[in-house]
């Protein structure tokens, strides 16, 4: 039996107090309020059927509203398949923090399946007094198996002005040269962090390497960037959170 390609939406909005007046799930998203282990309100993305398929459309849309605070993570990793619909699959989340507003972004893994094409575009729009946690990791191939193609953009804009404008793609299609010794050397699994707090801007982060590799960077805003290649997911998790510790305390 054909497949056609899935569209769906989730929405959060999250408001002071840890209200959550929108929560809201669609098709294979799941949305479940779940113990809070940080201030504020926590959102848990649960997968209730096997997705991103090649032809999928998903998004995630996230509000947190003036004085706010929220923290979404997910229940397990996301793996992008291979699917009979025609066509990539897409994965699009918007953030939205308002002033005063604080979002922790902790998903889980994306695992890029031999055979699969997904295309993520995340778009972050903070207020000038917004804090943010932002983490993406990207683990290629399950194991044992060569990558599907990943294709991902990130762009920030804080008070209405860039911040960060990212794209990064992997495995096959990829410009050339993705898998090389000046990119990945073999690694495969890859991910970033970001930190957007004001107090960074009495305090600016010194840039400094974190190890053979990753690295820590400040933004041209009150912000910090990691970047960091690993052989596996373990490893991977284990510098951003060392990374995150160092910058937040957390």
């Amino acid at each position: 039996m054909n497949r056609a390609g899935v569209r769906a939406t989730a929405r959060i909005t999250a408001e002071a107090g840890g209200a959550l007046p929108v929560l809201r799930s669609d098709g294979p998203l799941a949305l479940r309020r779940t113990r809070a282990t940080a201030p504020g309100a926590r959102v848990t993305v649960v997968g209730a059927m096997t997705a991103p398929l090649g032809g999928d459309r998903l998004a995630v849309e996230v509000d947190v509203r003036d004085g706010a605070a929220l923290t979404v993570d997910s229940a397990a990793a996301t793996v992008a398949l291979p699917g009979r619909a025609a066509g990539p699959a897409h994965y699009d989340v918007t953030l939205r923090v308002g002033r005063g507003a604080v979002l922790r972004w902790l998903p889980e893994q994306l695992v890029s399946a031999h055979g699969s094409e997904l295309r993520t575009r995340t778009r972050v729009e903070l207020a000038d007094s917004a804090r943010l946690v932002l983490r993406e990791e990207q683990i290629l191939g399950r194991h044992g198996e060569e990558p599907g193609t990943l294709a991902g953009r990130l762009t920030v804009h804080r008070a209405g002005r860039p911040l960060l404008d990212q794209e990064l793609a992997w495995g096959p299609g990829a410009p050339g040269g993705w898998d090389g010794g000046a990119v990945l050397a073999g690694h495969r699994a890859v991910g970033q962090l970001l930190v957007v707090d004001p107090a960074f801007a009495d305090r600016p982060v010194e840039p400094r390497p974190l190890g053979p590799g990753a690295v820590l960077v400040p933004l041209a805003g009150p912000a910090a960037l990691v970047t960091a290649v690993a052989p596996d997911a373990l490893a991977l998790r284990r510098v951003l959170d060392e990374a995150l510790a160092g910058l937040t305390g957390d």
